[in-house]
C-alpha cells in the first residue's frame, strides 16, 4: 500500500553520486495538522475561562489578605499561559513550512514552553518568599472571601478540566489537562485555607498552604522543564525505543539492515527519523520505502524520516576494501 492511499503527503526523491557505491537518498514527509484546529478551540476556551477567574482571584485575595488565594491565581495564570501557548503551537502547527523554515514553525511550542517554565519559576521565588515573611508575621485573613473565591476556582477547574478530556487527547490538550490538575489542588488548598480560618482556625495556615500550591507549580514546572530539554537536546522521544524501531524494520522483507539511526521531535507531538538501510538489491526499493514510512508512521508516530538505502552485498564487500568506510 503506497503511502498516497493514507492521504498523507510522502514525497520521495533519491540522487546518485559517483561514490564507491551509489547513493539514493529517499525523504518522506507525512504531516497531519488536521488535529491542530480542534485542539486549538478547546484550548481557547480553557484559556478564556481560567484567565478570567485567575484575575478574580488576584483581586480577591488583595482584598482579603490571602497568600492562598494569591498563588492559587498565580497557579492559574501560569495555567492560562501555557494553554495560551498551547492555543499558539497548534496555530502555527497548521503554519506551511516556508523556505526560511522547512520544519514549519513547530519548535514554537517548546520555545513558549520554556518561557512558560521560566514563568512558574519566577512565581514560585515570589510566594514562596511572600509565604516565609507571613510564617513570621501572620497578618489577619478573611476566610469567609478565601473559602467562597476558592471554592469558585475549584468549581472553575472541574469545568475545564471536563471540557479538555472531552477534546481531542493530543499532547498539547494532556499537557493542558496536567496543569489544570495540579490547579485543582491547589484551589483545594485555598478552600481548606479559608475554611480553617473560617472556623476560627490560625491564620498562618494560609502562607502553610500557599507554600503546598507552591511545591505543586514547581513539580509540574520541572517536568515541563524535562520535556522542552529533551526536544531542544535533540533526544529520542519519550516511548521511542531505538532498540525497537531498528529490530522492526529489520523484520521488513528485503531489509537486511539498519544503521546510523537517528531519531528526535520537531515538536512535542511530532517525531523524525533519518537511517541508512541496507536492503537485498536497490531494484526493490520503490517496494519496501512505502513499508518502512506506513511501519513508521502508524506503530511509531514518526511522520518525518529521511532514508537512505545501501545495497547489502556492496556494503558487505565495501567492509574488506581498505579504503572505504565500513557502516557504523
Amino acid at each position: 500500500m503506497s503511502a498516497h492511499q493514507h492521504g498523507h503527503h510522502d514525497h520521495s526523491h533519491s540522487h546518485s553520486h559517483s561514490h564507491s557505491h551509489s547513493h539514493s537518498h529517499s525523504h518522506s514527509h507525512s504531516h497531519s495538522h488536521s488535529h491542530s484546529h480542534g485542539s486549538g478551540k478547546v484550548l481557547l476556551f480553557a484559556l478564556i475561562f481560567t484567565g478570567a477567574f485567575a484575575l478574580v482571584e488576584v483581586v480577591a485575595g488583595l482584598l482579603a489578605n490571602s497568600l492562598a488565594l494569591l498563588s492559587d491565581a498565580g497557579h492559574m495564570l501560569t495555567d492560562s499561559l501555557s494553554l495560551a501557548v498551547g492555543a499558539f503551537a497548534a496555530w502555527l502547527a497548521s503554519r506551511p513550512a516556508s523556505r526560511q523554515h522547512s520544519f514549519g514553525l513547530q519548535r514554537a511550542e517548546v520555545l513558549g514552553a520554556l518561557f512558560n517554565v521560566i514563568f512558574m519559576f519566577v512565581v514560585v521565588a515570589f510566594i514562596a518568599w511572600e509565604a516565609a515573611e507571613r510564617l513570621f508575621d501572620t497578618p489577619e485573613v478573611d476566610g469567609g472571601a478565601v473559602l467562597l473565591v476558592g471554592g469558585l476556582g475549584l468549581l472553575v477547574n472541574v469545568i475545564v478540566a471536563w471540557v479538555l478530556m472531552r477534546g481531542e487527547q493530543n499532547m498539547n490538550v494532556r499537557g493542558a489537562l496536567l496543569h489544570v490538575m495540579g490547579d485543582l489542588l491547589g484551589s483545594v488548598a485555598a478552600v481548606a485555607a479559608g475554611l480553617i480560618i473560617y472556623l476560627g482556625g490560625p491564620s498562618i495556615m494560609d502562607p502553610l498552604l500557599s507554600l503546598l500550591v507552591c511545591v505543586l507549580i514547581l513539580v509540574s514546572a520541572v517536568r515541563l522543564l524535562r520535556a522542552v530539554t529533551r526536544v531542544l537536546m535533540e533526544g529520542v522521544p519519550p516511548g521511542i525505543e531505538p532498540a525497537e524501531v531498528r529490530r522492526a524494520l529489520g523484520e521488513i522483507d528485503g531489509v537486511r539492515a539498519v544503521h546510523d539511526l537517528h531519531i528526535w521531535s520537531l515538536s512535542s507531538n511530532n517525531h523524525a527519523l533519518a537511517a541508512h538501510v541496507d536492503i537485498d538489491s536497490l531494484a526493490q526499493w520503490p517496494r519496501v520505502l512505502p513499508q518502512i514510512q506506513q511501519l513508521l508512521r502508524e506503530r511509531f508516530g514518526i511522520t518525518h524520516s529521511t532514508l537512505q538505502p545501501e545495497d547489502a552485498a556492496l556494503a558487505g564487500r565495501c567492509e574488506l576494501d581498505a579504503g572505504c568506510a565500513a557502516p557504523v
